[in-house]
């Protein structure tokens, strides 16, 4: 059926694409659909008719004012044997009644007023989410005409992945060292370090989502949070005003980025949306939100066999939408890692999807009313969104140092916990709180409603999580993640199809999960 409800959409603008040679931006598009489709017509001619009632409705409880006007026209008529009597005249009396009255006690008409509102508001939210179904439909139509102008090079293309594919075959990638969890001995779990120092410690005080990231499956807490994130969405505010954006709205959903970095670029900005930590914030984070998996055994949670499952048609989905804004100049790769945090506090680029860490470099060096939003989703996913994964770092504690140097370091580890310490850090950088009683302190501070958007990396933290979305937990994962970024960037560059590098992704990061599974069975 949802094809079906494409069909004649995808139609109109593959005649209008391919006539114009893409000339028309997808923001052209959405207001050429909004005067022809039929569903938003009928929403907006329904809600037209229902506001045409209410104000019917209304004059059935306002004065009346009446105007009446009359004339009389009198014709006499006297004759007589002297002619000096004789007369023949019109006479006119004209007359005019002006009324005024008020209804004191009408209650049909003040209950047809009533319901004619109810009727109103009704139709409001049916013309709103007619629109954004719209909105949906005509981006996801628009790249769907985009990538199937691509279909001549596909032959090129498989080609060309065949022999990368076959060269990649002759790589050997280096195991490395193990993460730092599947480690025996380098490490001092930070429970034991804490108990030995002598200080109070309640793996319960820290937030679930944070501590349970570095908790072993015995429930043993390994080491210590400290700079934790999560990816948001950062937007520049004075950018939106001057594409016609509203500034206090940023976009939710995927599409509605699409039309929001197509306003920008047509306003003038040459780098509408970027975004930093490809695999982070577009694999890891995308799965996760949409409570979909990444990798088997729970991400990797559960177990030391877990491969690699981002090749979803989902997954595919989302990053042809990508290479599609990409091919529009909507969407602008900057580089690995946090190459692309610079450019947008520069305010080079507009929206961003990135580390809720950005918060503290934008507050100090941004020259722009600034802006946080929740990671975009996709509103015809079921159950999203879920919840974001964490990222940043913690800190581990090293075997064979001194009893005073481990009394230390739990001294230290406790400095960090005090509520205010970790309050503090929370609001001056934008990483998470660690600890239960540093999110409630800032809340009671009134610091979320000061600063709007600081509460959002907590509260998609916060969420219920599932067996898909508790983290990623897999090994030589630094090395999977360069993986994905060069298989990525071959689609930002156009020399590969979405799915061919999700594949080869897959499959050469999966041959390092086997070598680190080989490395620390036993």
């Amino acid at each position: 059926m949802k094809h079906l409800r494409l069909l004649p959409l995808s139609l109109a603008m593959g005649l209008a694409l391919n006539h114009v040679a893409c000339a028309q931006s997808l923001v052209e598009l959405f207001g050429a659909a909004k005067q022809y489709d039929a569903s938003y017509r009928g929403a907006q001619a329904q809600y037209e008719a229902n506001k045409a009632r209410t104000d019917q409705a209304i004059a059935g409880l306002l004065p009346a004012l009446n105007l009446q006007t009359n004339a009389t026209r009198t014709h006499a008529d006297a004759h007589s044997v002297n002619p000096s009597f004789t007369f023949d005249r019109y006479y006119s009396t004209p007359n005019m009644v002006l009324s005024l009255s008020q209804p004191l006690y009408r209650p049909t008409n003040l209950l047809a007023y009533e319901q004619s509102k109810l009727q109103l508001a009704q139709a409001v939210q049916t013309l709103v989410a007619a629109e954004q179904d719209l909105i949906v439909r005509v981006s996801q139509t628009y790249f769907d005409v985009l990538a199937s102008q691509d279909s001549l090079n596909v032959v090129l293309a498989q080609k060309q992945a065949v022999s990368e594919q076959l060269a990649s075959a002759k790589r050997n990638f280096e195991v490395g060292t193990a993460t730092m969890m599947a480690s025996k001995g380098a490490i001092r779990p930070v429970a034991d370090v804490m108990k030995e120092a002598g200080v109070e410690f309640n793996p319960e005080a820290y937030v679930p989502a944070v501590s349970g990231y570095y908790t072993s499956p015995s429930g043993q807490m390994l080491s210590f949070p400290f700079n934790s994130s999560t990816p948001v969405f950062h937007y520049n505010k004075d950018a939106f005003k001057a594409a016609g954006i509203d500034p206090e709205n940023p976009p939710r959903t995927w599409p509605e980025v699409a039309l929001a970095a197509a306003k920008l670029k047509a306003s003038g900005h040459k780098c509408p949306f970027t975004t930093s930590w490809i695999s982070w914030t577009q694999l890891e984070s995308f799965s996760a939100w949409h409570n979909t998996e990444f990798a088997t055994k729970g991400n990797g949670m559960r177990g030391l066999d877990a491969r690699l499952s981002f090749n979803t048609p989902l997954h595919v989905r989302h990053i042809e939408n990508l290479a599609n804004m990409a091919k529009s100049g909507l969407f602008i790769y900057k580089g690995r890692g946090n190459a692309a945090d610079a450019t947008f506090v520069s305010g080079e680029c507009a929206m961003a999807t990135g580390s809720s860490a950005l918060y503290g470099s934008v507050i100090r060096n941004g020259k722009f009313a600034y802006g946080i939003g929740t990671l975009p989703y996709y509103p015809d996913v079921t159950g999203a969104p879920q919840n974001t994964v964490i990222g940043g770092a913690s800190l581990w504690v090293m075997s064979g140092k001194k009893a005073a140097e481990y009394k230390g370091i739990g001294q230290f580890f406790a400095y960090l916990s005090r509520p205010d310490v970790a309050a503090a850090s929370h609001q001056r950088t934008g990483y998470l709180p660690v600890t239960k009683a540093s999110f409630e302190l800032t809340d009671k501070s009134g610091f979320y409603k000061k600063n709007p958007g600081t509460d959002v990396s907590v509260t998609q933290m916060i969420r219920k999580t599932t067996d898909k979305s508790r983290g990623v937990r897999l090994g030589n994962f630094v090395q999977i993640r360069t993986v994905i970024d060069e298989e990525l960037e071959q689609v930002w560059s156009g020399k590969k199809a979405p799915k061919e590098a999700l594949d080869a992704a897959i499959q050469r990061g999966n041959e390092l999960l086997v070598r680190f599974e080989k490395a620390n069975k036993g």
